[in-house]
């Protein structure tokens, strides 16, 4: 029984990984989660100066998923480099590092950086907000899409992840305009933009207003865009968005997904990736499956 998959020549022993900014870069969840049985780790946002993220209170719970707007903290790629490198390569699974910047320059800063470290592959998270274009996502408009992955392609050392935002009118733009900059894969959804209001104070519950939205809520919508996605394009797609069980990230593959990050149900169960990965293993197992690439995009009429 297969459960390898191949992401633009980068093969994973299975198509479980963590989503960025849910996991950290593994340190506190490998109390709980042996790091070695996923087929990949997706690090928190990397940006080329440290990043304080948004005031407080950045996390609120909603109906079916919660909104955070931490606003991508972290502490810059040399401090990334020198702790969380180290500590990743001790394991046998792949290392995705995110990066994330506000002008295209901050993205090709990371990459270079990265260009020489033991890094299977990027993933360059286009939510951000462009400085430039008056701070209106890069991830928002398809010319933006196009270009911020041709740039970063040119310095790029490791295939490159173009992570898409799904607070967008046509998902399948953005998809092809992607490939067409030379994405090597792309991954999808990432939050969708949410807002609550404390009604007896008559106050945000985000000191941000707005937050990105994941959790179960969020999940027949990822199914829905990456099924559009995988008919509008020929390179391979990373789902995610409210995968909470084996029967969520199965959708999404049968979809189109070749691999599946599973995010906010790490917050609720840490074991979350390991019991889908035994899961999936147990439906080929019992539905006559020898290997999961059968399964990718697999579903019909």
């Amino acid at each position: 029984m297969n459960t390898r998959v191949n992401l633009a020549g980068v093969l994973l022993k299975n198509p479980i990984m963590t989503a960025s900014g849910t996991f950290g870069s593994g340190q506190e969840y490998s109390e709980f989660v042996d790091l070695n049985k996923l087929g990949a780790v997706v690090t928190k946002g990397v940006a080329n100066v440290p990043w304080p993220g948004n005031p407080t209170p950045r996390v609120a719970e909603v109906y079916g998923g919660m909104l955070n707007a931490i606003g991508l903290q972290n502490p810059g790629i040399d401090v990334f480099v020198q702790r969380d490198i180290p500590f990743l390569t001790h394991y046998d699974t792949r290392i995705i590092v995110n990066v994330c910047g506000k002008t295209t320059s901050d993205y090709i800063e990371v990459v270079e950086r990265l260009s020489d470290q033991p890094v299977d592959m990027l993933e360059i998270n286009i939510s951000c907000p462009n400085v430039k274009e008056g701070g209106i996502a890069f991830g928002q408009n398809a010319a933006s899409v196009e270009e911020i992955t041709k740039e970063v392609k040119k310095y790029a050392r490791q295939p490159v992840i173009m992570k898409l935002s799904p607070n967008v009118t046509d998902i399948t733009e953005m998809a092809k305009a992607a490939e067409t900059g030379g994405a090597d894969v792309i991954s999808l959804i990432n939050t969708l933009t949410g807002m609550k209001i404390d009604v007896n104070r008559r106050k945000f519950a985000l000191a941000n207003r707005t937050g990105g939205m994941s959790g179960p809520a969020v999940h027949p919508i990822a199914v829905r865009m990456v099924y559009q996605a995988a008919q509008a394009v020929n390179i391979p797609i990373i789902g995610m968005g409210g995968v909470q069980s084996t029967e969520d990230a199965l959708e999404l593959i049968l979809a189109g997904a070749t691999a599946v990050s599973v995010g906010t149900a790490n917050f609720t169960n840490p074991t979350a990736t390991i019991d889908i990965i035994n899961g999936i293993q147990d439906y080929m197992e019992n539905n006559g499956v020898e290997d999961i690439n059968e399964l990718i995009g697999a579903v019909t009429d």
